[in-house]
C-alpha cells in the first residue's frame, strides 16, 4: 500500500507540474475533468446518484452547470458573471425540482447544488489564481499550504500528540498536529517566498507574506480534510472513489485544496499586487 500511495503521488505531482506551469487552457481542462468527476462523488455520496442506473436529470443539470460555469470563469473575468451564473445554476437545479415533482426530494436537490459549489466552483479558484499576477508563483502556496500541513500534522502528531482535536469525527488527529501543520506550512511558504518568489516581485516584500498565507491556508485545510470526513461518516463510505490507488477518489486527495484554493485566491488579492497581469 505504501509504494501505491507513493507511486499515486508521484504521478499526481507530474500532473501538477505540467498543469501549473503550463496554466491556460490546459489547466482550465484538467480542473473541469476533476471537477466533474468530483461532482460525481459527492453525487453517490450524497444519494442523488443510485448507483447502476443512469445519469438523472439533477446529475445532467449540475454537469451542464459545471461546464457551463468554467466557460464564464476561462472566457471572461467578471466575478459579477461567475456569481451570476452560479445563481441561474441554483435556479435551474429549482426548475428541475419543481417540474419533476415529486421525483426528487428536497434535499436531493439542495445537496446536488451544494456539491456543484463545494467541489466545481471552489476548484475553479486554482485556475483564477494561476491567472493573477505572479500567479505562476502564488498557486503553488494552495497546495504548499495544504500538502505540506498534511505531513507536519501527522509527523507532528505521531511525535507529541496527545489532546484530541476531533475525538468523535478523526480519533488520530491531535491539536499537537494542528499547531504543527500551521507552523510547517508557515515555514514552507517563508522558505518558498524568500528563495524563490522575492527575485521575481522585487517591489514587495514577500517572505512574510507568504508565511502568513501558508499558516492561515494550513488552518483552513484542515477544516476541508475534516469537512470531507465528515461528508463521509454521515454517508457510512471509507473513500469518495477509487481513481487514484492507494488515496481514493478526487475528493478523497484534494479535499483539502478545495478550501485552501479560494482562501489563496482572496489572500493574494487582499495582500498582493496581484491584480489580472
Amino acid at each position: 500500500m505504501f509504494f501505491t500511495r507513493l507511486f499515486s503521488s508521484v504521478v499526481l505531482v507530474a500532473i501538477a507540474l505540467a498543469t501549473l506551469l503550463q496554466g491556460g487552457y490546459l489547466l482550465a481542462i484538467v480542473l473541469l475533468a476533476i471537477s466533474l468527476i468530483a461532482y460525481g462523488e459527492l453525487s453517490k455520496a450524497c444519494g442523488i446518484h443510485t448507483e447502476g442506473k443512469a445519469v438523472n436529470a439533477l446529475e445532467a443539470m449540475g454537469i451542464a452547470g459545471i461546464c457551463i460555469y468554467y466557460g464564464v470563469v476561462v472566457f471572461t473575468d467578471s466575478q459579477a458573471a461567475q456569481m451570476l451564473i452560479i445563481l441561474l445554476i441554483m435556479i435551474a437545479f429549482m426548475f428541475v425540482y419543481v417540474f419533476t415533482f415529486p421525483h426528487y426530494h428536497a434535499n436531493q436537490v439542495m445537496s446536488a447544488f451544494f456539491s456543484f459549489v463545494y467541489a466545481p466552483v471552489m476548484f475553479s479558484f486554482i485556475y483564477q489564481t494561476r491567472a493573477l499576477k505572479y500567479g505562476a508563483y502564488l498557486v503553488w502556496m494552495i497546495f504548499i499550504s495544504s500538502w505540506i500541513c498534511d505531513s507536519c500534522a501527522y509527523l507532528t502528531g505521531i511525535l507529541i500528540g496527545k489532546h484530541k482535536m476531533t475525538p468523535k469525527l478523526s480519533p488520530k488527529k491531535s491539536i499537537e498536529g494542528a499547531i504543527g501543520g500551521v507552523v510547517g506550512s508557515a515555514l514552507a511558504g517563508a522558505l518558498y517566498g524568500y528563495f524563490v518568489v522575492e527575485r521575481a516581485v522585487a517591489e514587495q516584500q514577500i517572505t512574510w507574506v507568504f508565511a502568513f498565507i501558508g499558516g492561515i491556508g494550513a488552518m483552513i485545510s484542515q477544516i476541508g480534510d475534516l469537512a470531507a470526513s465528515a461528508i463521509k461518516r454521515n454517508h457510512e463510505i471509507k473513500d469518495y472513489g477509487h481513481l487514484i490507488p492507494g488515496h481514493g477518489g478526487i475528493m478523497d486527495r484534494f479535499d483539502s485544496v478545495i478550501f485552501t484554493a479560494p482562501m489563496i485566491y482572496g489572500l493574494a488579492l487582499l495582500l498582493m499586487n496581484s491584480g489580472t497581469p
